[in-house]
């Protein structure tokens, strides 16, 4: 029976400056679930690229001296090229600024229209720039005259013409969506929780003060103050507001407005990765516009949390922003992916520092995992003519093997709920097992004293590692690959399904080489 299709993203990453460990981090965790679904099974969609309209980046075209489209099409590169450095699998990557995505805002817009969701009005209130988002009045501190955003822009009164979206309209049905069951199809699930309990009171509360179908709760959904958008169709003096424009884009790429591309199969998304900072416009909205256009919303959004460096915030003030490139050259892309994902839960902010990513690729990484590999292989080589024993008594592996056969259930359900941290805990602790009854099972005395226990105790090393390895690979792809090759492994034997298909014995195994480059650190 096929499985379900999946259909993954990430937030459209805005083209004002060059990528940080944040987008990377976020676009990390979609390609790992992207490609453990596919070992497991499924069609998979990913989905990544870049939002390039806006005030922001008319501005900041115009303070490098450049043509808007000049200017992102500079910087949009510089995101393609990262999805390279990190070894990102994503099957699209699109940009605000293609024909394609102008096509489908202006279809989206139509329906609306037509539908009675959009109206036109004026619009004035406390606006950042920066952030291109108002603000109510409790929202904002003011210092020296200034008043500031709770992210920290600076705003400015502004009032113009604006067409609105009747959001007001649809958020009781967002709250009724939000409450149901988990598995039920109509749930809007918004997760970690402390972020559903965030949104849900923040609609709540608006329904409150100002009572189902205020025009006050509707959105502004277009300006007129800057010309670097998508046109409203009908009325070009006006561009769509950049929130309306972005979010389209994960219906674009899956072909809309033309739901005989295959491509619309797999929507709607099951997970919208995004940063805490836009997790309100994913999970309010967006699910709106979705629904008044008589379309399903995303399942479920997933909002992760911040990273500091050394327990600094960062900022470009400080100069201690993180470029992910710069890490993968000093010390690895796998183990910086790797260390990404096991540090911090995700969905909670986390502190980066180099000490605590060494600790990881030199304890977990070199110590437990490439010296459990060097080790089976060496005496594999050694002791079995370098092939592969045959399958031995199970109850030589006892729980090793129990452990082994549980593991890729655990993986899956952990990874379902994106817990990376608990699903990489999970495979450490089966790597830690097998070093402990490596060291019980002592195979290189076995030799002597009881060659076919040692032949089993090999072999059963050897299929711990297979496992281990195979559900590694979304983490470590290159490094899982080279380590899945010393075992001998076939190509199209590396998904979840065939670890069932034991390998025959007398299968030959290349000589172990190192997996991992150990960090050498200073003495304090």
């Amino acid at each position: 029976m096929a499985k379900p299709r999946t259909y993954l993203t990430t937030p459209i990453y805005y083209v004002n400056d060059k990528p940080h460990i944040g987008h990377a981090y976020t676009s990390l965790a979609t390609d790992v679930l992207a490609r453990f679904r596919r070992l497991d099974g499924h069609e998979v969609f990913f989905l990544t690229g870049t939002d390039e309209h806006g005030q922001k980046v008319e501005k900041a075209a115009k303070d490098a001296g450049e043509d808007p489209q000049a200017f992102t099409d500079r910087v949009s590169q510089a995101f393609r090229d990262l999805t390279v450095t990190m070894g990102f699998s994503n099957d699209d990557f699109i940009r605000t600024t293609e024909p394609r995505h102008k096509a489908a805002c202006v279809a989206l817009w139509k329906v609306l229209a037509e539908r009675g969701e959009i109206y036109l009005g004026d619009y004035e209130g406390w606006y950042a720039v920066r952030d291109e988002a108002f603000y109510g009045p409790d929202e904002l501190t003011e210092r020296d005259g200034v008043r500031y955003a709770p992210t920290g822009a600076p705003v400015e009164w502004v009032k113009e013409p604006s067409y609105f979206f009747r959001l007001s309209k649809w958020l009781p049905e967002l709250l009724r969506r939000y409450d149901l069951p988990e598995g039920h199809p109509e749930r809007i699930d918004i997760e970690p929780e402390s972020r559903r309990n965030e949104v849900r009171a923040f609609v709540a509360q608006g329904l409150r003060e100002f009572g189902e179908g205020s025009p006050k709760l509707d959105l502004s959904v277009s300006r007129t103050s800057f010309t670097w958008g998508v046109k409203v169709p009908g009325d070009e003096k006006h561009v769509m507001y950049v929130w309306v424009d972005a979010l389209t884009n994960y219906i674009t790429a899956a072909g809309y407005p033309d739901t005989s591309n295959p491509r619309w199969a797999f929507w709607p998304a099951d997970v919208h990765f995004v940063g805490k900072d836009i997790v309100r416009f994913h999970t309010i909205y967006w699910p709106a516009m979705l629904l008044a256009a008589g379309l399903p919303a995303a399942k479920r959004v997933f909002a992760h949390g911040w990273w500091t460096n050394e327990g600094q915030k960062i900022s470009k003030s400080l100069g201690n922003v993180i470029d992910p490139v710069t890490l993968v050259e000093e010390y690895g892309l796998d183990p910086v992916r790797y260390f990404l994902l096991r540090e911090v839960p995700f969905g909670q902010d986390g502190d980066f520092s180099r000490k605590a990513l060494i600790n990881r690729l030199n304890g977990e990484l070199a110590d437990a995992l490439g010296n459990l590999a060097n080790r089976t292989l060496s005496l594999i080589q050694r002791n079995c003519e370098g092939k592969l024993p045959a399958e031995g008594d199970a109850a030589v592996g006892g729980a090793l093997l129990a452990g082994v056969q549980a593991l890729p259930g655990q993986v899956r359900d952990r990874l379902d709920r994106q817990e990376f941290h608990l699903a990489l805990e999970a495979i450490m602790a089966s790597v830690r097992d097998a070093n402990g009854y490596i060291t019980q099972e002592a195979p290189w005395a076995l030799k002597k004293t009881d060659p076919v226990r040692m032949a089993a105790v090999l072999r059963h090393l050897h299929t711990a590692l297979r496992c281990q390895a195979t559900l590694l690979q979304p983490f470590m792809p290159e490094t899982m690959s080279a380590l899945l090759d010393q075992l001998a492994v076939p190509a199209e034997a590396r998904d979840i399904a065939a670890l069932e298909a034991p390998l025959p014995g007398g299968t030959p195994l290349p000589p172990p080489a190192p997996l991992f480059r150990k960090i050498e650190t200073k003495a304090a």
